[in-house]
């Protein structure tokens, strides 16, 4: 018997042909019926989740089959299944599993954020919701989250709700646009703190759980593994994400879930579940989420600074560096940044970088691709002095320069 169960809500407006997200050509409309992970609700209606069930039995379709004894002179013997040691594999795994969710349940909260919308002329008010993770950063308590999220909700508009049922409104929210990062001040009495992890260390394969508000279901957790890393090249709806690297994950994130955490086995924050590609606007095991490394660099200046500063190169990169370019250069493989301009008195000018330079190596980290350089470089400390490693007429060298603040 094959059961499919499909999930939608009435409350939020679809276009199932709509498509806002874009992986290289193919595109995929965003989380459910917004953009990104966010669960919008009608101050006039109930959301209303409609379940179809759809079963096929499917016995018919094997009468025609022939044994296999009759085909064989001797059947194949059957191998034995140790199914109690099967079963304590399985009940280890729910055991970390279930440890995880209980460890990080209190440090992750649900979002409201009263919006209001203008079209036609006419203003529509509705509740965003989301998710979002504790940390502390310099002795201040501070949610993690979209900015998406709470983006043109004012502070007295947006709800936090902890584990235990409290509700705090944030102090102050400070947003920063091309990495869709979000941070909200608070204050509370026992106010437990999200672990975070190094996603720096995290691989393709690993397992991971994201907990948040699916459908305004709050702190529901599911499962799943890291299906790709380095996602760079997204189209979010209207958004304009510049700086992206994000995790590809199978765990299971619908409308709600955006800002909420994406967490190792070891019950450490590794990502921020921000966005989906799904054609039916529900979970179709193609999740995104921010590595946790890139969401708090970004954090701490929004807190300190209250803006991202981003350093500056000063180079043009070609987009459309591919095979054919990559053997006149004499490598196997595009992989790096292809200068195709050189800013004037620019840090790249300063390096000596020229027009065809493949730049290969930045602060230490391979390049793979011209948004990963973008990447990179945006989030480098100003006034850091970096090494840069390029291949030039087939020859490879090195130089150092210093980034600056861009212009």
């Amino acid at each position: 018997m094959l059961c499919i169960i499909h999930v939608e809500s009435t409350s939020a407006k679809s276009n199932r042909n709509n498509t806002d997200v874009q992986y290289g050509r193919r595109y995929f409309s965003t989380v459910a019926y917004l953009r990104f992970g966010t669960h919008r609700t009608m101050n006039y209606s109930r959301s209303i989740l409609t379940i179809a069930i759809l079963c096929g039995l499917m016995g018919p379709a094997f009468a025609q089959l022939t044994p296999a004894s009759l085909v064989n002179d001797r059947a194949a013997p059957r191998p034995e299944i140790d199914i109690p040691g099967e079963i304590a594999v399985l009940q280890s795994m729910s055991r970390v599993v279930k440890h995880v969710a209980r460890v990080a349940k209190p440090s992750v909260v649900h979002l409201e954020a009263r919006k209001t919308e203008t079209k036609r002329g006419r203003s529509e008010e509705f509740d965003e919701a989301g998710s979002g993770a504790i940390v502390e950063i310099d002795g201040s308590f501070y949610v993690l989250t979209n900015r998406h999220v709470v983006f043109g909700a004012k502070e007295s508009q947006v709800t936090v709700r902890l584990s235990d049922g409290r509700e705090l409104h944030p102090i102050r929210i400070i947003s920063d646009s091309s990495t869709d990062v979000a941070i909200m001040e608070v204050r509370g009495e026992d106010l437990e703190i999200a672990q975070l992890g190094d996603s720096d260390r995290v691989d393709i394969g690993d397992f991971v759980l994201a907990i948040g508000s699916p459908f305004g279901l709050s702190h529901s957790v599911t499962f799943g593994i890291i299906s790709a890393k380095g996602r760079r090249d997204l189209t979010l709806g209207e958004e304009r994400i510049e700086l992206q690297d994000f995790f590809q994950t199978d765990a299971a994130i619908n409308p709600g879930n955006s800002g909420g955490p994406l967490l190792n086995l070891q019950g450490e924050v590794i990502g921020l579940n921000t966005a989906i590609a799904s054609s039916s606007g529900g979970s179709e095991g193609i999740g995104f989420a921010i590595p946790i490394n890139m969401v708090m660099l970004v954090a701490r200046q929004l807190a300190t600074v209250g803006r991202l500063q981003r350093s500056y190169l000063g180079v043009s990169l070609d987009p459309d560096f591919g095979p054919e370019t990559a053997i006149r250069l004499g490598v196997r493989r595009p992989r790096g940044a292809l200068v195709k301009k050189v800013t004037p008195n620019s840090p790249a000018a300063q390096g000596h970088l020229q027009h065809d330079d493949l730049i290969q190596r930045f602060n230490g980290v391979e390049i793979e691709d011209d948004d990963h350089l973008v990447n990179q470089v945006g989030l480098t400390p100003i006034g850091q002095e970096v090494a840069v490693v390029l291949l030039r007429e087939g020859k490879q060298y090195q130089t150092t320069l210093t980034v600056t603040a861009r212009p």
